[in-house]
């Protein structure tokens, strides 16, 4: 599925996926960055369980170890 962005800065959720996630009107949405993908999900009642287990698998500690050499890199450029 396919959406676009307004000017500012609103968008469409399809009414399938609305419907499959039960999205009403009022209901708060996550937006997670990860620096490479957004994702978004319904916060639920408890936002923090909506994003429990969400990182799995996702080898966060490399990624975050990789991404610190690559800045202290950049930085070490600079001087």
């Amino acid at each position: 599925m396919e959406t676009t962005v307004t000017k500012r800065g609103r968008t469409i959720i399809p009414a399938s996926i609305r419907r499959r996630h039960q999205i009403e009107d009022g209901v708060q949405l996550i937006w997670v960055d990860d620096g490479e993908t957004i994702r978004i999900f319904p916060a639920g009642p408890d936002p923090i369980q909506a994003l429990r287990g969400r990182g799995r698998g996702k080898n966060l500690t490399e990624r975050l170890l990789e991404e610190r050499r690559r800045d202290g890199d950049r930085e070490n450029a600079l001087f």
